[in-house]
């Protein structure tokens, strides 16, 4: 996915409705079809990505967000699920091997964070309130590990796409480290992002399709559920 190129996109609205268009479909015509729930966008910020089960129409006005936050499978869920987000993908960033695959990231060579990349609107749903999302939904004080999960494919990292997000996410490091709500010091990279690489089709929405995961819900080193919590996904035997 070309991150550079995002700033000049046209409204992704009207990209889609071009791209219906040459085929000779109209949005009108087919209510619907250009936001289902299996189909890739092709066009605009969300290009790639699954439109939610909830979305009806897309906001003219989408930003673009990237989490690691160890198996995408559940951290993916607890973002569709989320009010705001109109669309995610599961795959790869942060390595340096082109268009790994899921095989290769597993081995370790890669240098790949299993990472969910997702459109939201920002009139229904803040930056600020998606990383205390990511928060919640895993240890960010495991180095390269959440729960049984090891590997530097697993490890946690906001990948930001502006300023703006570079800011707010090195604020909100500071601020739940200085809280005193967690047992170690926080390990969570906040980086630039590099060239996505979708993870194949049968990772994406994996949870939505009827798979289990395990969430590594974090709880303070007291018990104490987080003040947020995510939304409920299907935990594993």
């Amino acid at each position: 996915m070309d991150h550079g190129a995002r700033a000049a996109s046209p409204p992704l609205t009207s990209l889609v409705a071009a791209t219906l268009a040459a085929a000779g479909v109209t949005l009108a015509a087919i209510p619907g079809l250009a936001l289902d729930s299996r189909t890739a966008l092709r066009a605009g910020p969300a290009q790639g990505l699954i439109p939610t089960r909830d979305v009806k129409d897309l906001p003219a006005h989408l930003e673009v967000a990237a989490f690691a936050a160890g198996c995408f499978w559940g951290v993916e869920e607890a973002f569709r699920r989320q009010p705001g987000v109109v669309a995610t993908a599961v795959g790869f960033m942060g390595g340096h091997t082109p268009s790994p695959t899921y095989r290769q990231v597993c081995a370790g060579d890669t240098g790949h964070a299993e990472t969910v990349e997702l459109a939201f609107d920002p009139d229904k749903v803040s930056y600020p309130e998606l990383l205390d999302l990511f928060w919640n939904l895993h240890d960010p004080t495991t180095l390269n590990r959440q729960g049984p999960d090891v590997g530097d494919q697993y490890r946690s990292v906001i990948f930001t796409f502006n300023d703006e997000q570079r800011t707010a996410a090195l604020y909100a490091r500071d601020k739940l480290q200085a809280s005193g709500d967690l047992p170690g010091a926080i390990v969570t990279e906040i980086l630039s992002p590099g060239p996505f690489t979708k993870a194949e089709a049968y990772h994406q929405q994996y949870i939505e399709k009827g798979g289990i995961a395990s969430c590594r819900v974090r709880h303070s080193h007291n018990d104490t559920p987080p003040s947020r919590a995510p939304p409920a996904i299907q935990q594993a035997p």
